[in-house]
């Protein structure tokens, strides 16, 4: 049994750290963010703007909030004419095409922040899975594969290095995960069984996922891009607003306790957005890279790692034929 790692100490210790207020020029840079109309991505997109991008785009499913976030964004900075509000629902891989799409006609792409997630005990069902292993995990590896060549394609011509983040947690340190002795792990997560790890084992699969890409792109001889994934620490934001008894209230008590606010979390997200090369494959936390958990270090951390990137990318090019090629 995979026995969830439980350190206090770093994890309080995280909570309480200050953190840099972002101050990189990003003149002329063209970004998108997810799940931008409230918390975490909201203050990312307001640093992007305030640090004078040429472009932000935001990425949400509900375009009256998305709005209202721009309107906000606009109201705090001054600044007109540089937010752009493009939907995408990540419970739908259509929508996600879509969206994709749409950023493939860029002039030029520099940050792909994937910030969009869901968290919740409901079981529900989304596209055949269940619902957070959906928006969290094959939505958001779908969108990044089609966007890796928008990136890359931007690195050679302006001569950048590209971005892509994937927000994570340290919720990946308490995940049981039970489902990944099973033959196929996502089809194991297809089911209502162990909806209290579920968010934490989305988390996990995000990590070992990100990782593996990452090491993958590293090695193909492509145009670069750096992939990183950036946990935030425990904000205030609203992602465990579907949250019920108990985790509601435990939750809430964590973070009136020592929650950050969604501005300072945010932080984490833009240094890892606009981190060096070094970051390539790292987990950034307190905005510089740490370690992940003890699992995802150990040797059958590695072997699950490599089972459900393959098992992921066979799922992916039944969704989109060839999408393996972006690699």
């Amino acid at each position: 049994m995979l026995i969830p790692e439980f350190n206090p100490f770093r994890l309080l210790g995280s909570q309480f750290t200050s953190l840099p207020y972002p101050s990189t020029d990003c003149t002329g840079k063209v970004v998108i963010v997810t799940g931008a109309n409230v918390g975490l991505g909201l203050e990312a997109a307001r640093h992007f703007v305030r640090l004078n991008a040429a472009k932000v785009i935001l990425g949400c499913r509900n375009l009256d909030k998305a709005e209202a976030a721009k309107a906000d964004i606009v109201a705090s900075t001054g600044k007109e004419g540089v937010v752009e509000v493009w939907q995408v629902d990540l419970s739908s891989f259509e929508s996600v095409k879509e969206f994709c799409q749409r950023a493939d006609a860029l002039d030029r792409l520099d940050i792909v922040l994937e910030n969009a997630a869901l968290a919740t005990q409901e079981y529900q069902v989304c596209e055949g899975y269940e619902r957070q292993l959906t928006v969290d995990v094959i939505s958001t590896f779908l969108m990044a594969l089609l966007l890796l060549p928008v990136l890359r394609r931007s690195a050679t011509k302006f001569n950048i290095l590209p971005h892509l983040v994937f927000v994570v947690s340290s919720a990946h340190f308490f995940a049981v995960f039970r489902q990944r002795h099973d033959p196929s792990v996502f089809e194991a997560l297809k089911g209502p069984a162990d909806m209290w790890d579920r968010y934490s084992v989305v988390k996990l699969l995000d990590v070992l996922i990100a990782r593996e890409l990452a090491w993958e792109t590293a090695t193909n001889g492509k145009s670069k891009v750096v992939i990183n994934m950036v946990d935030p620490g425990l904000c205030k934001s609203e992602l465990f607003r579907d949250a019920t008894f108990p985790v509601s209230w435990i939750m809430g008590s964590l973070m009136f306790i020592s929650g950050r606010t969604s501005e300072v979390g945010s932080r984490n997200l833009v240094t890892a957005a606009l981190a060096d090369e070094s970051s390539h494959g790292k987990y950034i936390q307190d905005c510089r890279p740490r370690e992940t958990s003890w699992f995802v270090r150990s040797q059958e951390g590695h072997e699950v790692q490599k089972k459900v990137y393959e098992e992921l990318l066979d799922l992916l090019e039944e969704i989109e034929p060839g999408i393996g090629g972006n690699l």
